[in-house]
C-alpha cells in the first residue's frame, strides 16, 4: 500500500487533485489484474477523462448562459447609445437653427442702431467707374477714402466689402469733380 500512497502523492504534485487522484489509483487497481484486481474494468481506466470532459462541457453551459445575459445587455447599451447619438444631432441641429434664427432677428436692431451712414450702398461698379471719372489710380482712391490701393482693387473684384465707416468717403467721390480730388490728394500727399 505504501507504493499506492506514493503514486498518489505524486499524482497531486502534478495537479490532480486529491479526490481525482484517489478515485484514478482506485480503478486502476481494480482494472489491473497483477495488483491484485479482477480485470473486468479495464474501460474504467479512464473516468478522470470522462470526469474532465462532463466538468467542461457543464462550464461551458454555465458560461454560455452567463454570456448569454451578457450579449442582451450589450445589445441593449448599444442601441440606447445609438439612441442618445441621434437624440444630441438633433438637439445640435436645432441650436444651430435657432442661433440662426437669433442672429437674424438681432441683425436688424443693430444697424437701426447704427448712424444713418449704414443706409449708403455700396456697388463695386460703381466704385470703378467714379474712379475712371476722376481719373484716379487705385492707390490714390484708397488715400482718398481712407483705405490702401489693394483694398479698392478687391472692393472694385467683388472681392471684399468696405466697412461702414468707409461708406460715406466713397459716396463723396460721387460729388467729386477732378479737380477737387485733385486738391485733396496733394493736401494728403503733402508733409504737413
Amino acid at each position: 500500500m505504501a507504493a499506492g500512497a506514493i503514486v498518489l502523492a505524486e499524482l497531486v504534485a502534478h495537479g490532480t487533485s486529491w479526490a481525482m487522484a484517489e478515485l484514478y489509483f482506485h480503478t486502476a487497481s481494480l482494472a489491473s489484474p497483477a495488483a491484485g484486481g479482477r480485470g473486468k474494468l479495464r474501460g474504467m481506466t479512464n473516468v478522470a477523462s470522462v470526469l474532465k470532459n462532463e466538468i467542461s462541457r457543464v462550464a461551458r453551459k454555465e458560461l454560455r448562459s452567463e454570456t448569454a445575459a451578457l450579449k442582451k445587455a450589450v445589445s441593449t447599451y448599444r442601441s440606447e447609445i445609438a439612441a442618445l447619438k441621434r437624440r444630441t444631432q438633433a438637439l445640435e441641429q436645432a441650436l444651430r437653427r435657432l442661433s440662426r434664427a437669433g442672429t437674424r432677428a438681432q441683425a436688424p436692431e443693430a444697424d437701426d442702431a447704427q448712424e444713418p451712414s449704414s443706409k449708403l450702398r455700396f456697388s463695386a461698379k460703381g466704385l470703378a467707374s467714379q474712379r475712371r471719372r476722376l481719373g484716379l489710380s487705385a492707390h490714390d482712391c484708397g488715400l482718398l477714402v481712407g483705405a490702401s490701393g489693394q483694398s479698392v482693387y478687391n472692393w472694385e473684384s467683388g472681392k471684399a466689402k468696405p466697412r461702414n465707416g468707409q461708406l460715406p468717403a466713397i459716396a463723396m467721390l460721387r460729388t467729386m469733380g477732378k479737380k477737387e480730388a485733385a486738391d485733396k490728394l496733394a493736401a494728403l500727399k503733402s508733409p504737413a
